[in-house]
């Protein structure tokens, strides 16, 4: 709704002149030049790394042809490609079974089908591979029935295996949405005129939630395309393997591997935001009582299949997970080898985790909140520009802007010195990585505020500094506080800019669980683990999942 400011309340907020077109105030100058700032930092890894390739000899055009690159890349598109659609497929299928059908405990279910986002990838890849290898639980237990060789799920099975079973939730959670705010009218319509449930989701319901589906699924390839930890354990050689080969070798060739991935990501953003466009959106009249479909004789199946993804997702890694801690545990009491790490390492390492994962999610919240009121405050061109920049962001792999920030470092002679090797610089790639998660949200939280209590508080005498405090902060407060909680669990669970940023010293869970069970250490990968999953599903109920109205 637009709010046309009396004379004394556009007085009231220097340097705002009011807009005709729109009947808005104009943002004020510093806030406009803060916004394009802060556009240009969460740009500049890509854009380095593009000025890079065309200035350095790089020639990705001429790898793109060679078979270093060409194998790679066919490889991710095809592991990309298949995760995508079973993981669309497994996610509207949950969605629809746990929203609009008469499955038993379909409240647990909701609850339970998004845990997998609280593991790493590489954590449930190392489940994977220690729970079918010789003494693991898997090989145990089919030994015991008869089964000596148990299957070696590595490589590409294992890859798209391990990326299903945890990225799934991305498509989940929105489809799941969508069907619950669909309108009952249309169904209500289709089942006067005789069609049956199948043909009414298929016809009515599905085409309503196709723009959640693809946005859901979206999140998934790129997620695949620039997933490291998971390829690295099951020996998957994608474009992200051959980046973190290279990019001391031949820095050239990382280069260039990485603008390739770079512009990949970009090719399929811009495609499905052509697609999306044609799409029909959902309705959003919610009805008082959704329409719910019994399953007769298919519901002990879809009991199975709930059963099954959830156990396979969640209770398979966690009870691998803690199979891996009493091993080592008891093992080490009883006089075997011990443990490589003790209380210490393993407190330190969260100390570690917690403290830059918070820093990063103020830092990034602080971030994005100028441009998100250039944006919902001001509709100014500079702040829509400014947020797809930083939207956009979310399509570089992790991977690519801490080799983009790394290379940057190295060029830049004494002058980034003092800030090589530091906290500061592993933040501000979280930030750049993450900040498009924070977007959204504080976006949602800036409108939420009502104009008409700005405009009373301004006639009334009230400067903009104590409007942000008194009225601006503390209706914002639930929205931005979800926003940083996605942006600290993320962190958490992040490898590669951990890997290839933190400074000497530092200690994080993930890199220290993923180096662990790189050296065999499988016991202190499993306790590490075990601390990290815990802490990430506590804080993802406390800071995501009880402000869920706020994502």
């Amino acid at each position: 709704m637009t709010v046309t400011l009396e004379p004394q309340a556009a007085a009231a907020r220097p340097g705002a002149e009011s807009s005709a077109a729109s009947g808005r105030p104009a943002a004020p100058w510093w806030l406009r030049v803060t916004g394009l700032v802060l556009a240009g930092a969460f740009a500049f890894p890509g854009a380095y790394l593009v000025w890079r390739n065309f200035t350095e000899g790089a020639d990705p055009a001429g790898l793109l042809l060679s078979r270093r690159t060409m194998e790679p890349l066919a490889r991710t598109l095809r592991l990309a490609v298949a995760v995508s659609v079973s993981a669309s497929l497994v996610g509207t299928a949950l969605a629809w079974f746990t929203t609009r059908t008469d499955v038993p405990l379909a409240r647990l279910w909701r609850v339970l089908l998004p845990l997998p986002l609280v593991f790493p990838t590489f954590i449930g890849a190392a489940a994977l591979i220690r729970t079918f290898n010789p003494g693991g639980l898997a090989n145990d237990l089919l030994n015991n029935v008869g089964i000596d060789r148990t299957p070696e799920l590595r490589g590409f099975v294992g890859a798209w295996y391990v990326l299903t079973l945890f990225t799934y939730p991305y498509v989940y959670l929105p489809v799941a949405a969508g069907f619950r705010q669909l309108s009952g009218s249309l169904e209500d319509s289709a089942r006067v005129l005789g069609d049956g449930p199948w043909r009414i989701f298929r016809r009515v319901c599905l085409p309503q939630v196709s723009s959640a589906i693809g946005a859901g699924t979206l999140l998934v390839f790129l997620y695949s395309v620039s997933d490291f930890g998971a390829v690295e354990l099951l020996r998957y050689d994608t474009l992200t393997r051959a980046i973190n080969t290279n990019y001391l070798a031949n820095p050239p060739v990382a280069l260039a591997l990485s603008f390739i991935l770079l512009v990949l990501a970009a090719v399929v953003v811009i495609m499905e935001r052509i697609v999306s466009r044609r799409l029909p959106q959902a309705g959003r009249h919610r009805t008082s009582q959704p329409v719910i479909y019994p399953l007769g004789r298919w519901r002990l199946p879809t009991t199975l299949l709930l059963v099954t993804a959830v156990a396979s997702a969640v209770g398979g890694p966690m009870v691998a997970l803690i199979d891996w801690s009493a091993e080592g545990l008891t093992r080490s009491r009883r006089g075997g080898r011990s443990l490589t790490i003790d209380r210490s390492d393993v407190i330190s390492s969260t100390i570690g985790t917690l403290e830059v994962s918070v820093i990063a999610a103020v830092v990034a919240v602080l971030a994005v909140l100028p441009i998100a009121y250039l944006v919902g405050r001001y509709r100014s061109r500079a702040g829509n520009f400014a947020n797809a920049v930083v939207i956009s962001t979310f399509a570089i792999p992790g991977l690519v802007i801490a080799l983009s920030i790394r290379f940057w470092t190295l060029r830049s002679g004494s002058a980034l010195e003092l800030i090589d090797g530091t906290l500061a610089l592993l933040i501000f790639a979280y930030v750049v990585r993450f900040g498009s998660l924070a977007m959204g949200i504080s976006l949602v939280a800036v409108r939420a505020v009502p104009e008409r209590l700005l405009d009373a508080a301004a006639t009334l005498g009230a400067g903009r500094v104590r409007r942000l405090l008194t009225i601006d902060l503390p209706i914002m407060a639930p929205g931005l506080a979800a926003a940083g909680g996605l942006v600290l669990l993320s962190v958490m669970k992040e490898l590669p800019i951990t890997l290839l940023l933190s400074p000497l010293g530092f200690s994080s869970l993930s890199t220290r669980m993923f180096l662990s069970f790189q050296d065999a250490f499988v016991a202190e990968a499993g306790i590490l683990a075990v601390v990290l999953v815990a802490l990430s599903f506590v804080l993802s109920w406390f800071l995501v999942i009880r402000r869920a109205d706020h994502l």
